[in-house]
């Protein structure tokens, strides 16, 4: 228990156990730094180690291609293509299992930061969007009640990658989370031309109101545009389902200790389950259900 001194030579016996803590102190941190000292350079031995292995593999793997390639003129035997084959597929694995190694050594260049402020942007984003379509609805916009719940989907979703806190496990799935986001953006792209330009050519011919942000109903003319953007979507929604997978394999390792990937798995699993059936049921009722009826010039 921490005491204060009542007397001089209490203050002298307390000074001179604090001197002996402080010894103590300078010693342990001294061991410190010598230990530190020697995990970086294993750290940085074995990046190195890994990276010129890398590199060493990559021209195997490209000579044993041209290998392959040229076996009739080198004359090479059938348990020689094999050995290549084998080769090649434990070089695969190789990669992978640095992949693994490298998850657990420091990176150089950490933007965790920026990837808080890319999972703030899409919270605002569709908060933004649900405030909106909403206030649409009531003013008497027709949209399908699962694109307003995809919305609040997806803010859950980037609420839990705001807070999933930095780790492997994290940075196991980031850069499969980042190309997922950058293909998304490019889906909603084509997603805003093709509406737009739906309902502008509705607008203008009066069978639309101005109010309404997606199409309702389904026009011959419409189906040139769906053909080319429905396997952009098909696979953006194939991805959720794979970004699900990832996550519950994730779930499953033992170093497992973050809430944030089962979450993030039941919100990528519920995305995919709505878009892909919400999307076959739009096609299969608008245009199937239609194609009997005459087409609009």
């Amino acid at each position: 228990m921490l005491f204060s001194p009542t007397g001089v030579s209490e203050c002298f016996r307390e000074w001179g156990d604090l001197e002996k803590d402080y010894q103590q102190i300078q010693d342990t941190h001294r061991l410190y730094r010598v230990k530190l000292e020697e995990v970086t350079k294993l750290q940085n031995s074995c990046t190195s180690a890994i990276s010129r292995h890398r590199k060493k593999l990559k021209e195997l793997l490209s000579s044993l291609e041209q290998c392959k390639v040229n076996h009739l003129e080198q004359k090479l035997s059938l348990e020689q293509v094999d050995s290549i084959a084998d080769i090649q597929v434990e070089i695969g694995e190789r990669a992978d299992a640095f992949s693994e190694m490298e998850a657990f050594l420091p990176k150089k260049n950490g933007y965790r930061a920026l990837d808080a402020l890319f999972n703030f942007l899409l919270v605002w984003y569709y908060c933004t969007l649900t405030i909106r379509e909403s206030i649409l609805i009531n003013n008497g916009s027709r949209i399908r009640g699962w694109w307003v719940f995809h919305h609040y989907v997806s803010t859950f979703l980037s609420g839990v990658m705001l807070t999933w806190p930095e780790g492997t496990l994290y940075q196991m799935f980031r850069n499969q989370f980042l190309s997922y986001c950058l293909y998304q953006s490019f889906v909603q792209f084509l997603q805003y031309y093709y509406q737009s330009g739906c309902l502008y050519r509705l607008r203008a011919l009066g069978e639309r109101h101005n109010m309404d942000l997606t199409v309702e109903g389904f026009q011959s003319w419409m189906w040139r545009g769906l053909t080319f953007l429905l396997p952009f979507l098909f696979f953006g929604q194939f991805w959720q389902l794979y970004n699900g997978v990832t996550l519950f394999k994730m779930f499953q390792l033992p170093e497992c200790k973050e809430w944030q990937v089962a979450m993030c798995c039941c919100s990528y699993m519920t995305l995919f389950l709505g878009n892909f059936f919400t999307t076959l049921g739009v096609v299969y009722n608008k245009y199937m259900m239609n194609q009997d009826k005459p087409k609009t010039l």
